[in-house]
């Protein structure tokens, strides 16, 4: 490489940078400060993930960068902005949250940028070895962050899950990546996709190396079957972490999914298709019908986060322009539902300071803080896909796509499966609306009513500004084809 591809590199991958450089900086800064630097060192993180924002909106750039290995791209803007608005309001949330929940370290807000840095990394990707360092960076620092309450044993075994977990579906996907470079040739992602349009190119070994890499992504995502981790981890991990793991990793792995098999495994559509479809009914399904039983809010929320993975899924099935737009406006969606929703578990605690987490706590809520009530109704509506919240907007879009690509059996076990989920919704609200009321919770802070009313709003009065973002997610998926 000349000094100015180097150049040009550095330009392209400037948010990367800055969330790099920013996270040695901020690791010197707690170091050489007292110990309870933690919160200064959030907000500085928080700082960083802004500028880094305004990089990608007001300095786009374009094009292939460190000898293709990174791409930049509108489809990679548009998802680093999403995933950047995601880290950023997760942290703000922990700010106030920090010392309850044994986070106010300053290690936490690194760990927590090193994972944004990866994330960001894994959705410009553009071939397998970038693509399984990316994602190894962001799931280091997740595996770190699960367990970081060492005084709590449900957070210990949380780490302890994960990790063992993940790294069983990184060795999947990496024995998957050998395959595909061995019956190609090639780890760039255009190169593979050139090797598998030339004629005999097909093959059983290739099909296999597919199916490995599209199982280790669909753990990241928490698809059926590699559902299994979600639960544990979203229940044991401390709540600001939990907020973090599902909102950012989620959006950056399913834009990981849709640029691999619709840029590198577009010439083997039938096969990975195939795949998908599976996945999602499963997703959708279990996602349905597991979250019934629960009664930990936080569990609830795991298997609510498993069946909209398959919603999202459904838009990539189609394997069209239509799904892929459908599919980032889904994680847009999702991701504010879910911020919001997360915002509110965070505030309910009683006003001797323990925080609790039973469904059956937010009973008659409605009485106790009426707006909170209010938001959490709306939320609640939204998830389980009510016209016209946003949430009916987000499934009716990629149930459009599976219909153009002519899945209809898809689009109609996505209905019913939604049908199902809407009850454990539902049973929120009245628990919230008609139950008597258990208790108070505690004054909610300003950072944590900031998000869930803006989540609130956002849901309720998508149908008046949503055209804008579906037009930005259109442009920006239409880049990948």
């Amino acid at each position: 490489m000349t000094a100015e591809t180097i150049l040009a590199s550095l330009y392209l991958s400037a948010p990367e940078l800055i969330l790099a450089v920013g996270a040695l900086v901020l690791l010197m800064v707690g170091v050489f400060t007292s110990e309870r630097s933690g919160p200064i060192v959030t907000v500085l993180a928080i700082l960083l993930l802004v500028v880094s924002g305004l990089w990608l909106v007001f300095v786009p750039g374009e094009g292939l960068a460190y000898g293709g290995a990174y791409l930049a791209d509108g489809f990679s803007r548009f998802m680093k902005i999403v995933a950047l608005v995601g880290s950023g309001v997760a942290m703000l949330m922990s700010v106030r949250q920090a010392r309850s929940q044994q986070l106010d370290h300053f290690e936490f807000p690194v760990l927590l940028l090193l994972a944004t840095l990866g994330i960001l990394l894994m959705i410009s990707a553009h071939d397998l070895i970038s693509l399984y360092l990316s994602l190894e960076l962001q799931s280091l620092a997740l595996y770190v962050v699960a367990a970081i309450n060492r005084d709590s044993l449900r957070s210990t075994e949380a780490g302890l899950k994960y990790f063992v977990l993940g790294a069983l579906s990184s060795g999947m996907m990496l024995y998957g990546m050998s395959l595909v470079y061995g019956f190609t040739g090639h780890t760039s992602f255009d190169a593979i996709a050139t090797a598998l349009n030339t004629e005999g190119a097909r093959s059983l070994g290739l099909i296999f190396g597919l199916v490995f890499v599209l199982a280790g992504l669909a753990f990241k995502i928490s698809a059926v079957p590699f559902h299994m981790w979600t639960p544990d981890v979203y229940e044991g991990a401390p709540t600001p972490v939990t907020a973090f793991f599902a909102a950012a990793p989620k959006v950056a792995a399913m834009a990981l999914m849709t640029r691999i098999v619709i840029t590198a495994f577009q010439p083997v559509l039938a096969d990975w298709q195939q795949i998908i479809v599976f996945i999602s009914i499963a997703s959708m399904v279990l996602g349905s019908f597991a979250a019934i039983g629960q009664r930990n809010i936080k569990r609830l929320m795991a298997y609510s986060s498993i069946g909209h993975m398959g919603y999202a899924l459904v838009g990539l099935a189609a394997g069209n322009q239509t799904g892929v737009s459908g599919v980032m406006l889904y994680m847009v969606i999702y991701m504010v539902m879910t911020l919001g929703s997360f915002a509110i578990i965070m505030s309910m605690r009683r006003t001797d300071g323990t925080y609790v987490e039973n469904v059956d706590d937010l009973a008659g809520l409605s009485t106790t803080n009426p707006f909170m009530a209010t938001m959490l109704t709306a939320l609640m509506f939204s998830l389980a896909g009510i016209p016209p919240l946003a949430g009916f907007f987000a499934k009716y879009f990629v149930f459009v796509a599976a219909i153009e690509a002519k899945l209809y059996a898809l689009a109609i076990i996505g209905v019913l499966a939604s049908v199902v989920g809407a009850y454990y919704y539902l049973r929120v609200i009245k628990l919230m609306w008609f139950d008597e009321a258990k208790g108070e919770f505690a004054r909610v802070s300003g950072e944590l009513r900031l998000v869930f009313g803006l989540s609130g709003l956002f849901v309720v009065a998508y149908v008046l500004f949503g055209g804008p973002i579906g037009g930005a997610a259109e442009l920006a998926a239409a880049t990948l084809f």
